[in-house]
C-alpha cells in the first residue's frame, strides 16, 4: 500500500503536527498534500446542490478526512465511508451579516436569505441554531454561492444579505467588522477510506493530539497558519494574530447515542430523501482504531 495521505481540513491540528514532525514521530509513512492555496481555493469551490455529502459520495482521495458528523453520519449509514468513532471536533461557527444590516436578531432574519453549503455544516448547524427562534417556513436558505469560499467572497462584495461562516472565515468576518448574529457551533466528524490502516491511524490521530496540547497552550503561536488555509487573494486582508485557535478535536467516543440523535434529527427535517439514508445503524456506520 501507498503512504498516508493528509490532506489539511481548514484548521490548525495538521500544520502544527507536521511543523513538529509528531507524524514522523509516531511512525507514520505520510505524503502531505496541501489543496487550498495549491487550487486557489477552487478545491473548496462547488456548484449549487453540491458539497460535503457529494464529495464523500464520489470519493476522497486521502486515507482519513473530515466534515460535519451529520454529513458523515449519513454518508457512513449508506455505506459511502465509515465513521472514525475515537474522536470528534467542534468548530465555531456563525451567522453574519454585513454592519449596515437592519438585522439584529435572529428573528429577524425571516425571510432574509441565508448563504450556506449544501449538506454541509453550515446547511445543518443554520437550521439548528434557528429552530429556538424561527418557524422552519421563515427559515429562507441559499445553496447558490459556493461551499465556502464563494460565499464568503460575495459577503466581502456586499452581495450576500447573510452568511453561515466556520473556523478562519468565521474570524475573517469577525475582524472585517461583520456583525454576528447568533452562533451555530457545530461538530465534525472523521471519515476513513476502506483502505486506511488501522495502525497508521491510529498514528495519525495520536499525532493530531500532541498538537491538540500545544495549540491549547499556546494559540498565538500557530494562528499564522490559517495562510495556508485562504487562497492568496485573501492574504493582505487577514490578521491572523487576531484570530482563535478554531476547531477542537475532542478525544471522546462519538457514541452510539450521538449518532442515533443526529441520525433522526436529520431524518425529521427531510434533509436527505429518507431511501437514500441508509439503515442508520451505529455498528456498521462507526469504526474504532483505539488500540487494542
Amino acid at each position: 500500500m501507498g503512504k498516508f495521505l493528509i490532506e489539511p481540513h481548514f484548521r490548525l491540528q495538521e500544520w502544527v503536527a507536521e511543523e513538529k514532525r509528531y507524524f514522523a514521530q509516531e511512525g507514520l509513512d505520510y505524503e502531505f498534500n496541501e489543496l487550498i492555496r495549491a487550487t486557489d481555493g477552487q478545491h473548496h469551490m462547488t456548484p449549487d446542490k453540491v458539497g460535503a455529502f457529494q464529495s464523500i459520495e464520489k470519493g476522497r482521495q486521502s486515507a482519513v478526512t473530515c466534515a460535519c458528523h451529520w454529513t458523515v453520519n449519513v454518508a457512513a449509514s449508506a455505506g459511502h465511508t465509515k465513521i472514525y468513532g475515537d474522536a470528534y471536533s467542534i468548530a465555531p461557527s456563525a451567522i453574519f451579516v454585513p454592519a449596515q444590516s437592519d438585522v439584529r436578531n435572529p428573528e429577524d432574519l425571516a425571510g432574509i436569505p441565508i448563504s450556506v453549503g449544501f449538506q454541509s455544516g453550515s446547511h445543518y448547524s443554520t437550521i439548528q441554531a434557528l429552530e429556538r427562534f424561527l418557524e422552519p417556513e421563515q427559515m429562507e436558505l441559499s445553496f447558490g454561492d459556493g461551499m465556502l469560499f464563494g460565499r464568503m467572497q460575495r459577503m466581502i462584495d456586499g452581495d450576500l444579505p447573510a452568511v453561515s461562516l466556520f473556523s478562519g472565515p468565521y474570524y475573517f468576518a469577525e475582524q472585517l467588522g461583520f456583525r454576528k448574529i447568533i452562533d451555530t457551533t457545530f461538530m465534525i466528524a472523521g471519515s476513513i477510506s476502506a483502505n486506511a490502516r488501522p495502525d497508521d491511524v491510529r498514528r495519525y490521530y495520536k499525532a493530531l493530539q500532541r498538537a491538540q496540547g500545544d495549540i491549547d497552550l499556546r494559540p498565538e503561536l500557530y494562528t499564522h497558519y490559517y495562510l495556508k488555509e485562504f487562497p492568496d487573494k485573501f492574504h493582505g486582508q487577514m490578521d491572523t494574530r487576531r484570530w482563535g485557535p478554531g476547531e477542537r478535536i475532542v478525544f471522546q467516543t462519538y457514541s452510539k447515542a450521538m449518532f442515533e440523535d443526529s441520525f433522526n434529527w436529520i431524518k425529521q427535517r427531510s434533509i436527505f430523501p429518507e431511501s437514500t439514508m441508509g439503515a442508520g445503524r451505529y455498528e456498521d456506520a462507526v469504526t474504532s482504531f483505539a488500540s487494542p
